[in-house]
C-alpha cells in the first residue's frame, strides 16, 4: 500500500509538478489553499502520511495550517515539509520552530523532493514503531504492577487468617454495585469520567496498608484498646503512602483510584471517619462504594474475632448506618439489588 501525500499549494502548476514527481511512489491528494487542507484533514478520510505545505497562501498561510495540525491530537504527528520560494534563514528558523520537519524549495528538484519525503516517511515509520514498542512495554509494566499489588492484597488476607477470597469478592461485588449505579443518573457521569473499569480493578487493594500493622494487633481476637485502635487506623495512611511511592504518569488513574480507596475507605458520610474526617461527596466515590462492600463482606464472613452474620442481619446494619456511615444513595441502590447481593453471597462463600 502506497503512503499518502497531501500537497497544499495555491498555485495549480506547483501541485501538478509535485504530483508528477511523486505519482509512481506515492498516492497524492491536493488542496488549493489552507482552508481546503484543513477540511481534508478533518473530513474523516484516511489521513496523509506526510503533508507538503506551501507557506504563502491566501486566507490561511502554511504557518496557520501547521499550528492547527499541531494543536490537534489527530494530526499532530503527521510530518510537514514546507514548500517555499524563500529559503532565507529567518523563514527556515520560524518553520522549524513551528514544527515543520524540512523544506523543499521552488523550483523543484525531483530527486531532492523524493529524497526528503522518503527520509521523513522512514522516520515516521520508525517513530510509530517505537511508540508501539513503548506502549506495549508500559502496558506490561502496568500489568506487572497491578498483579504485584493484588498479590500483596491477597497475602495480607492470608496474614489476617482469611481465605484470600475477600480480595476477589470485593472486586466482584463492587462491579455489581457500579453496574447498577450506571443505570441511574446521579453518579453516571462521575463513574464514566473516571473510568469505572479502572476503579473496579483498584477496589481489592483497599487494605494493603495492613502490611504495616503488627501481628499482635492485626490478629487480636477481641476488641482493641484505644492505643491499638489508633495503630490499626494507620493502615489507611500506610496504604496511601505505599501507592505514592509507586505513582507513575502512565497509570496515574489506576493508582489515583487505589490511593483514594486505601486512604479514604474508612471515612464516614457524616465526617466522623478517618484519617481526614471527610464528609459526604467530598469522600471519593470509589471509597464510598468500597466502604459498603468491605463492611458487608466483613459482616457476612467469619473472622478471628466473630462468626459470620446472615445476609439479612448485615443488610439491617448497613441500613441503620445509612446517612451517617454510608452514602445513602448507594445504600438505597444496594438494597434495590438485595436479591442479587444475596445470591452473590451464597455463590461466593
Amino acid at each position: 500500500m502506497m503512503e499518502r501525500v497531501l500537497i497544499v499549494d495555491d498555485v495549480e502548476i506547483n501541485r501538478l509538478i509535485l504530483e508528477n514527481i511523486l505519482e509512481n511512489d506515492y498516492e497524492t491528494f491536493n488542496a488549493c489553499d489552507g482552508v481546503e487542507a484543513i477540511d481534508h484533514l478533518f473530513s474523516g478520510k484516511p489521513l496523509p502520511d506526510i503533508v507538503l505545505l506551501d507557506i504563502r497562501m491566501p486566507e490561511m498561510d502554511g504557518y496557520e495550517v501547521l499550528e492547527i495540525m499541531k494543536n490537534n491530537a489527530q494530526t499532530a504527528n503527521i510530518p510537514v515539509i514546507f514548500i517555499t520560494a524563500d529559503s532565507s534563514d529567518i523563514n527556515e528558523t520560524k518553520g522549524l520552530k513551528s514544527g515543520a520537519v524540512d523544506y523543499v524549495s521552488k523550483p523543484f528538484n525531483p530527486e531532492v523532493v523524493k529524497a526528503r519525503i522518503d527520509i521523513q516517511i522512514e522516520l515516521k515509520k520508525y517513530r510509530d514503531n517505537l511508540e508501539i514498542m513503548v506502549s506495549e512495554k508500559v502496558a506490561e509494566l502496568m500489568s506487572t504492577r497491578e498483579r504485584m499489588l493484588e498479590s500483596m492484597a491477597t497475602i495480607i488476607e492470608y496474614r489476617n487468617l482469611e481465605s484470600g477470597q475477600h480480595v476477589t469478592r470485593t472486586k466482584l461485588l463492587s462491579k455489581l454495585i457500579i453496574d447498577q449505579l450506571l443505570t441511574k443518573t446521579k453518579y453516571y457521569k462521575e463513574l464514566t469520567d473516571n473510568d469505572y473499569l479502572i476503579m473496579i480493578k483498584a477496589m481489592p487493594l483497599h487494605d494493603i496498608g495492613k502490611i504495616g500493622i503488627p501481628d499482635h494487633i492485626l490478629l487480636k481476637p477481641g476488641k482493641f484498646d484505644p492505643e491499638e485502635r489508633a495503630i490499626m487506623e494507620t493502615h489507611s495512611i500506610i496504604g496511601s503512602n505505599i501507592i505514592d511511592v509507586m505513582m507513575q504518569k502512565e497509570d496515574a488513574l489506576y493508582l489515583k483510584h487505589t490511593k483514594d480507596i486505601c486512604r479514604h475507605h474508612h471515612e464516614k458520610w457524616d465526617g466522623s471517619g478517618y484519617p481526614d474526617k471527610l464528609a459526604g461527596e467530598d469522600i471519593p466515590l470509589s471509597a464510598r462504594i468500597i466502604a459498603i462492600v468491605d463492611v458487608y463482606d466483613a459482616l457476612v464472613s467469619p473472622r478471628v474475632y466473630k462468626p459470620a452474620m446472615t445476609h439479612e442481619d448485615a443488610l439491617g446494619i448497613l441500613n441503620k448506618d445509612k446517612g451517617t456511615h454510608f452514602d445513602p444513595y448507594i445504600i438505597d441502590t444496594f438494597v434495590e439489588m438485595e436479591e442479587r447481593i444475596k445470591a452473590f453471597h451464597l455463590e461466593n462463600p
